[in-house]
C-alpha cells in the first residue's frame, strides 16, 4: 500500500521491485474482474405497476368432443371480426403529470398506467366422462395458454408507452399541447403493432398444424 505514495520519478529497487510487480498482478487482477462484471446483464428495473386480470367465462354443454366443440361454435361471444373461442381484451387507464416549465416548455414528468387484462373463454359442464373431460382439460389449457401470450403482449405494449411517456418534451409548449399530440401519434402506433402482432400471432396458432389447430382436432377427434 505504501507504494502508491510513492513518485512514479523514483527508482525502485529490491523489494520495491517485488512489491510493484505484486501491485500490478493486483491491479491486472481487478481490471479483469471489473470487464467481467460490465458483462453481465444489468438487472431488470423494477415496475413501478401491476396488471390485473378479469376472468369472463361462457358456458356450453354436450357430453362429447364434438358437441362441446359445436357448442362453442353456437355459444362463443363475437371478438371484432367474428366468433371467436376465446379472447383477450383490456382495460388501460392512464395517471400523466403534464408539467409546463418556466421556460415555456412542457415535460410529462410521469406516466403511470392502469391496467386490466380481461380473458374470455368457454367452460364445459360438470359431470363429464373422465375421458372427455381429460380431452377438455388438455383443451382448455392449451386455449388459456394462447389468450395468455396475447395478455403479454398488452403487458409488453404498455411497458413501451410508459417509456416512451415518461420524459417526453416539446419546446414553446406552455399548454403542453405538443406533448400530447407526439403522445398520440406514438399510441396510435403501438396500437397497430399490438393489432398486427396479435394477428401474426392467431395465423400461426390456428393454421394447418398449428398449436391451437392441433387442439381444436384433438377436441373433435377425441371421446
Amino acid at each position: 500500500m505504501t507504494l502508491l505514495k510513492r513518485s512514479p520519478a523514483l527508482s525502485l529497487s529490491g523489494a520495491s521491485r517485488f512489491a510493484a510487480a505484486r501491485l500490478k498482478a493486483l491491479r491486472a487482477a481487478l481490471l479483469a474482474a471489473f470487464a467481467t462484471l460490465a458483462l453481465l446483464p444489468a438487472p431488470a428495473l423494477a415496475r413501478d405497476w401491476q396488471p390485473s386480470e378479469r376472468i369472463e367465462t361462457y358456458a356450453v354443454t354436450g357430453a362429447t368432443g364434438i358437441d362441446l366443440y359445436r357448442s362453442i361454435g353456437d355459444r362463443a361471444p363475437s371478438a371484432g371480426v367474428g366468433q371467436a373461442i376465446a379472447f383477450t381484451d383490456f382495460e388501460l387507464l392512464w395517471s400523466r403529470d403534464y408539467r409546463p416549465q418556466p421556460d415555456g416548455s412542457c415535460i410529462l414528468a410521469s406516466a403511470r398506467p392502469s391496467l386490466t387484462i380481461i380473458y374470455r373463454w368457454p367452460v364445459a359442464p360438470s359431470g363429464l366422462a373422465p375421458d372427455v373431460a381429460a380431452s377438455w382439460a388438455r383443451f382448455i389449457a392449451g386455449v388459456e395458454k394462447h389468450e395468455r401470450v396475447h395478455g403479454d403482449h398488452v403487458i409488453e405494449m404498455t411497458e413501451k408507452i410508459q417509456a416512451f411517456s415518461t420524459g417526453l418534451s416539446a419546446p414553446a409548449d406552455a399548454d403542453c399541447n405538443k406533448v400530447r399530440a407526439k403522445l398520440q401519434e406514438f399510441l396510435a402506433g403501438m396500437a397497430a403493432e399490438r393489432l398486427a402482432r396479435a394477428r401474426a400471432f392467431d395465423r400461426d396458432e390456428m393454421g394447418n398444424g398449428g398449436n391451437v389447430h392441433q387442439l381444436i382436432l384433438a377436441l373433435v377427434n377425441g371421446p
